[in-house]
C-alpha cells in the first residue's frame, strides 16, 4: 500500500500584520462631564480614554500599594467611580458609561 503525500503545510500568515484597527474603537466619542474632569473634553478614540485615565493612575499614584489591581479614587475619580476603590476590570465598564 502506498500512501499518498499530503501537501507542505502552509504557514500561518502573522494575523497582526493584517490587522486593521476597529473603527468603532477609532471613532471620537464625547466623555461626559464627570470623565471630562479627568481627560479634558475634547472627543477622543475609546483606546485614548483608556490611556488618558490611566496616564492620570500614574501621575497621581492612585493604584493600591497592597493590591495593584485596585484603583483609589481621589476627589476627581470619586464622582467617576462612585465609590473610594474600584479593580482595574471594573475600570472599562465603568467608563464606557461615561461616553456618547
Amino acid at each position: 500500500m502506498a500512501t499518498t503525500a499530503k501537501p507542505a503545510a502552509k504557514k500561518a500568515a502573522s494575523k497582526t500584520a493584517e490587522r486593521k484597527p476597529n473603527a468603532a474603537f477609532m471613532k471620537p466619542l464625547t466623555p461626559s462631564d464627570t470623565l471630562a474632569a479627568v481627560i479634558g473634553a475634547t472627543p477622543v478614540p475609546r483606546t485614548e480614554v483608556t490611556k488618558k485615565i490611566w496616564d492620570y493612575i500614574k501621575k497621581h499614584d492612585l493604584q493600591d500599594p497592597k493590591n495593584r489591581r485596585n484603583i483609589n479614587a481621589d476627589a476627581k475619580l470619586k464622582p467617576l467611580f462612585g465609590k473610594d476603590q474600584v479593580s482595574m476590570f471594573e475600570l472599562t465598564k465603568i467608563v464606557s458609561g461615561h461616553l456618547k
